[in-house]
């Protein structure tokens, strides 16, 4: 194994990372610039207002993209299994 199959690997591998957490952040960013906006226009300073709804929004966000991001996960595995066999 030389440099440019490191590389190569290590590329891959934080590209995959990227596809899987991106879409649970981005929920996650999205619910707290509602919640934010909506304490702002209230004032309502309850700390709890801010942690619930978004640790609820990206539980279900992570249930519900699961399969993609296990497909992702899988498809770096069986690359790497497969780059391993390959020699």
């Amino acid at each position: 194994m030389n440099e440019v199959e490191v590389l190569d690997i290590s590329r891959d591998a934080v590209f995959t990372l990227l596809k899987v957490v991106t879409p649970v952040l981005l929920v996650a960013l999205f619910v707290g610039l509602i919640i934010g906006i909506f304490q702002a226009l209230t004032q309502i300073q309850e700390m709890t207002l801010a942690f619930v709804p978004k640790i609820i929004s990206v539980f279900v966000a992570i249930i519900l993209l699961f399969p993609f991001m296990l497909g992702q996960m899988r498809a770096l595995t069986e690359s790497l299994f497969n780059r391993i066999a390959g020699g």
